[in-house]
């Protein structure tokens, strides 16, 4: 979401073609070593362990489930994400801030909203609470930019771009740790290279995070929380 050109309520959409999926790195993983050594050769342990690898073959899905321990889970319409399986189809190593231009409760509305085309994995509100409305496997349409959608998790955070009293210290600290976690999963940099606002991503006409995020403020606590607490794996909301 974001501000757009300035406005509010400015779409976060992939683009048009975000709906065909890539061969991805498992595929030519598992297909490589196929020609290797041959299919009749692979320990059948081995096509076992390796059976989700193919293509076409999804990993195990449970509803509810989150991949950040102190989220709450409501699912985004399906028209506003693609089901892919990260980071082994499409690596991540990018996190990319948001601002959604209105209220948590409308950004979780228009995310469930398939007119709307466009979602991010998760928004966090100003008192500090999260919800995920999309898994971290999976591709959510809200960069504008379908490589950049590949490679990211998208955060919103509740308010307006020209508000800074929306930037609440319990927002910031709750985003931080989030961040840090996703960090912790992916191996990414905490720094700006990897870390960016949503107007930084090529041919974006969104403007947040805005002028009024504090950067240094967020990236410290980050490190801070990174150092703090290990990443958990996905549980149950």
């Amino acid at each position: 979401m974001g501000a757009k050109q300035g406005s509010a309520g400015g779409s976060a959409s992939g683009g048009s073609g975000d709906g065909d999926r890539r061969i991805g790195r498992r595929a030519l993983i598992v297909g490589g070593a196929a020609a290797a050594v041959g299919t009749g050769v692979l320990a059948r342990d081995e096509l076992s362990r390796l059976w989700w690898r193919m293509p076409g073959v999804e990993r195990p899905r449970e509803d509810g489930v989150v991949d950040y321990a102190g989220a709450r889970w409501v699912a985004a319409s399906d028209a506003n994400w693609r089901r892919a399986d990260r980071p082994d189809d499409f690596g991540i190593d990018m996190v990319i801030v948001h601002v959604t231009q209105g209220s948590f409760d409308s950004a979780v509305r228009a995310f469930q909203d398939p007119g709307h085309k466009a979602a991010a994995h998760y928004i966090v509100g100003q008192d500090g609470r999260i919800t995920q409305m999309i898994r971290e496997l999976d591709v959510a349409y809200h960069a504008g930019n379908r490589d950049y959608n590949e490679r990211s998790v998208g955060i919103e955070h509740e308010g307006f771009v020209d508000r800074p009293r929306d930037f609440t210290d319990a927002m910031y600290a709750a985003s931080a740790r989030l961040t840090a976690g996703i960090c912790a999963r992916y191996g990414i940099p905490v720094d700006r290279k990897h870390i960016l606002g949503h107007v930084e991503v090529p041919g974006t006409d969104h403007t947040d995070p805005g002028p009024h995020w504090d950067w240094d403020r967020y990236l410290k606590l980050v490190r801070r929380a990174a150092t703090s607490a290990p990443s958990k794996p996905p549980t149950k909301a």
